[in-house]
């Protein structure tokens, strides 16, 4: 491994990238766990040549990659209660599970007959606990949307692809069912969990950040999708993987329209004390500030 003192790093391809590679890679994930579409100042001072200080330090403890109750109020609580639930799931009575799962499952006969139920409830369950993939990404990838965009729009994007890509992958199933061309018991196919909603969330987050980790987090996402498609092992939630990440995207220009911009620079000193108040030889005026009509 390379250090930052100027040593080459060897790249994947085999050839070195200096210390200005790292400095970038640096501000890249410094931007994705600030939740900021500017540098840090540690960062800018570093690609300026001064010291960094403690600021870059800062941006990369692993807390910031993680929901707190103030920071990120929408994933630290719901991360909570999927991690209780995910300990009900593991360690509860297999029979009381089972059923609770069925009850929550938003499959056609459940959507039909309790639609905002089983919509609210499949929500409810990680598939494969807190460990599994979609568990962890859900952690990293909505922390890092709420820091951004905040817990109402977060919630929005959310709910949105949990709700529309269950309707549009679910319904059909229905229509097919009642047509006759499908049998009765694809109505009934177990279907809950939080994968819609992440991704979704991963397709709203790849617009809000630089283009160096835009990309390769759709990229991700969609191959992710279409490898499910490729197998056929889950055709229908594939499907549904594919549509989530494309209404996540379709919410970049609203989320990036509602971001503030960055805060107005700050100005020296307390013009509003009295000390501040006068100038030199100009009673009622600050040294330096002209004021407007």
């Amino acid at each position: 491994m390379g250090t930052d003192g100027g040593a080459a790093v060897p790249s994947r391809g085999g050839r070195a990238a200096g210390p200005v590679g790292l400095r970038g890679a640096r501000k890249g994930l410094a931007t994705w766990a600030a939740g900021s579409g500017e540098p840090s100042r540690g960062a800018r001072a570093e690609a300026a040549g001064g010291p960094s200080g403690g600021t870059v330090r800062a941006r990369w403890w692993p807390g910031r990659f993680l929901p707190g109750p103030r920071a990120t109020p929408f994933t630290f609580c719901y991360t909570l209660l999927l991690v209780a639930t995910s300990l009900f799931a593991a360690y509860a009575d297999p029979a009381r599970v089972a059923e609770l799962l069925r009850a929550s499952s938003t499959d056609a006969a459940h959507l039909a007959a309790a639609p905002l139920r089983v919509l609210v409830a499949s929500a409810l369950w990680s598939d494969g606990g807190m460990l599994s993939g979609f568990a962890l990404a859900f952690v990293v990838v909505l922390t890092a949307l709420e820091r951004r965009v905040g817990a109402a729009r977060t919630l929005a994007v959310f709910l949105g692809g949990h709700v529309l890509a269950t309707l549009a992958t679910e319904l059909p199933v229905g229509a097919a069912v009642a047509a006759g061309t499908l049998p009765p018991g694809a109505a009934h196919r177990l279907d809950y969990g939080i994968s819609y909603g992440v991704m979704a969330c991963a397709g709203a987050l790849a617009g809000l950040l630089p283009g160096r980790l835009r990309w390769p987090l759709l990229t991700g996402a969609a191959c992710y999708a279409t490898a499910g498609l490729l197998t056929f092992a889950d055709p229908l939630s594939s499907c549904g993987h594919l549509l989530s990440l494309a209404i996540g995207a379709a919410a970049w220009h609203p989320l990036r329209r509602g971001r503030s911009g960055p805060p107005p620079a700050r100005l020296h000193g307390d013009l509003g004390h009295p000390a501040l108040r006068r100038g030199p030889g100009r009673p009622g005026t600050v040294a330096g500030v002209r004021r407007r009509g």
